[in-house]
């Protein structure tokens, strides 16, 4: 079992970014994932920094501590070659310790190039053809490819690591944890879901298994659960609708009759240990070994101390219950 971080780039500074990184290896984090969007989700973020200089930087700053995309769409505001060498050169600056988290994308962020939010359909058939870039030019040498929706001509990564990075594939379907055993080396999902797993195995994976935990720290679970729903309601919209909506202002009118109350049913919040491990136990029985814990409350460094003295240890011994 490793137990990660969720670096929230839509509610805090870049430099603030990279200091939680630091702090989350001094507690005793295992690794960090970091989103990679270009807007913020709902209006009270107001941060969206750039994750691969915010990577850059805090390869720099930290020595043991793994880092990660949570996640990356490699297709429409970037090109899959870019991300092919983006992740070989974070891979190199980090020593080693970088894994490639990968997803099929929201219109959010998106959209911003003009190049339109293909059907869902166009979208898995994109990102198929993305990760077969990104391994194609893993391979070395000069490579093109032709594909339904992309190209790629004569391109080359000069710089590849010995050791590649993991590529770690979000699904919220079994059509996408296929995907993930085909051409991918993991799992990425925010719910505590065995079937994804299930058909992720089926198809022949058996790499890690990563998931968001939510939980909110804060000095009482009243403050948490309004911190929570100020941050991250968002996040109770469901796939449908967090894929579709173009902007901050269309998710605060989806989100308007979100209250502090529906954050409690989905999110430890609170100062209060067994809760969050209560939260954690779902997934780990759903049978996930990467969890990646976000503090929706606004009080980091009280959660990280939290971490260190109180949740750490019994997070770390949690077994599945059957």
């Amino acid at each position: 079992m490793k137990i990660g971080y969720k670096l929230i780039a839509e509610a805090y500074s870049p430099t603030e970014m990279v200091r939680q990184c630091v702090r989350a290896e001094e507690a005793g984090f295992d690794f960090v994932e970091i989103s990679d969007h270009y807007h913020p989700w709902v209006s009270e973020q107001q941060h969206s920094g750039f994750a691969w200089s915010m990577l850059a930087a805090m390869a720099a700053k930290t020595e043991r501590i793994e880092l990660a995309t949570g996640v990356t769409c490699p297709f429409i505001r970037y090109h899959p070659a870019i991300i092919a060498q983006a992740a070989a050169t974070t891979q190199l600056l980090s020593d080693g310790r970088f894994t490639l988290g990968v997803g099929s994308g929201e219109r959010l962020s998106e959209h911003v190039v003009g190049r339109g939010w293909p059907s869902v359909s166009v979208r898995h058939q994109m990102f198929r053809e993305s990760l077969e870039i990104i391994r194609l030019l893993w391979q070395g040498g000069y490579q093109s490819y032709e594909g339904k929706h992309l190209t790629l001509e004569d391109a080359q990564v000069f710089d590849l690591p010995e050791t590649l990075p993991k590529i770690i594939v979000a699904s919220g379907g079994p059509q996408a944890s296929t995907l993930a055993a085909e051409l991918g080396d993991g799992l990425f999902t925010t719910e505590p879901r065995a079937d994804l797993i299930q058909a992720f195995t089926d198809a022949g994976g058996d790499g890690p298994r990563y998931a968001e935990v939510p939980m909110a720290y804060g000095a009482t679970e009243d403050e948490a659960a309004e911190q929570a729903r100020a941050l991250f309601r968002f996040g109770l919209t469901g796939w449908k609708v967090q894929s579709e909506l173009p902007n901050p202002v269309n998710f605060d009118a989806a989100t308007a009759m979100i209250t502090a109350d529906h954050m409690r049913e989905g999110f430890a919040c609170g100062p209060d240990t067994d809760k969050k491990l209560q939260v954690s136990q779902q997934f780990v029985d759903a049978g996930y070994d990467h969890l990646a814990l976000i503090n929706a409350g606004t009080d980091v460094d009280g959660f990280f101390d939290h971490f260190t003295k109180e949740l750490a240890e019994p997070l770390r011994a949690l077994r599945p219950s059957s």
